[in-house]
């Protein structure tokens, strides 16, 4: 089952490079700047910072992997993230603007959806070895549902830096005039408050 798992990593990880959205590169690899290459070795190519990622108590949490943590993506059209979900736990609506995603779950079973540009919501259950594809810039969503189960899954993204648009947080929390947002919802301003409460800075 683990080599299965592995194999299905890498097939995916391929898969999703073949729709890179990153400028090409010129060369075989990027090399940071200020960085001899005549001193690089496998180090360069490797990254060890998930192991023994865990989320905190009661959350969702994700490790990510982008250009910015580990250089050698740069340019090569490929980033991931590993995800926990912890029992009850959810994913918030949110988008990648850089790139699309496919998730593997690795373990548990993991309720998804996306909403295309029609309106419509497609959803599924997954179980344990099955993945599912959110297309660049699609607003979508994972939930665990177990109220005992964690869940652990991994995401490969299409971009080194797929960027990550999270709806409540970026539509409640970065300072959108009230009126509009009371509009837009059909809200009342005591709703609004409550609504943009957890987005805001306590001082």
């Amino acid at each position: 089952m683990a080599t299965m798992k592995l194999v299905l990593i890498l097939m995916m990880t391929t898969i999703v490079a073949v729709w890179a959205r990153d400028p090409e590169l010129t060369t075989d690899f990027a090399v940071p700047v200020g960085m001899n290459a005549s001193l690089i070795n496998g180090d360069f190519f490797t990254f060890t910072g998930l192991r023994n990622f865990s989320a905190a108590p009661n959350t969702f949490g994700s490790k990510k992997v982008t250009h910015v943590e580990f250089p050698a993506l740069t340019g090569l059209g490929v980033g991931v993230t590993l995800l926990e979900y912890k029992p009850n736990t959810l994913n918030p609506p949110h988008t990648h603007a850089r790139g699309s995603e496919l998730i593997f779950v690795m373990a548990g079973h993991l309720d998804v959806g996306l909403i295309d540009s029609a309106n419509k919501l497609y959803s599924a259950h997954l179980h344990e070895g099955d993945l599912f594809v959110f297309p660049q810039g699609l607003v979508h969503f994972q939930i665990n549902m177990s109220k005992e189960k964690s869940v652990l899954a991994i995401s490969a993204f299409g971009s080194s830096n797929a960027g990550t648009i999270s709806m409540p947080r970026n539509i409640f929390g970065s300072g959108i005039e009230d009126e509009v947002l009371l509009q837009a919802f059909k809200i009342t301003s005591a709703e609004l408050m409550k609504l943009k409460a957890p987005f805001t800075p306590t001082m």
